[in-house]
C-alpha cells in the first residue's frame, strides 16, 4: 500500500514539473507574440508614412502613354 502512495507522489511530482515547464513555455511564447505584434505595428506605421498622400495620389495622374 505504501508503495502505491510513493508511486502516486512520484507521478504527481513529475506532473507538477511538466505543468510548470508548459506554463513557462506559454509565457515565453506570449512575450514573443507581443514583441512580433509591436514590430508589425511599427511596420504598418512605416508603410503608411511611405504611401502617397490622398491629395497627391498616383491614381489621379493619367498613365504615361496619354
Amino acid at each position: 500500500m505504501e508503495s502505491r502512495f510513493t508511486d502516486i507522489e512520484i507521478r504527481l511530482t513529475h506532473q507538477e514539473a511538466a505543468i510548470e515547464a508548459l506554463t513557462q513555455a506559454s509565457l515565453e511564447q506570449q512575450q514573443k507574440i507581443e514583441h512580433v505584434l509591436g514590430q508589425l505595428q511599427d511596420i504598418r506605421i512605416l508603410l503608411q508614412q511611405m504611401a502617397p498622400s490622398e491629395t497627391g495620389s498616383l491614381e489621379d495622374e493619367p498613365p504615361p502613354h496619354y
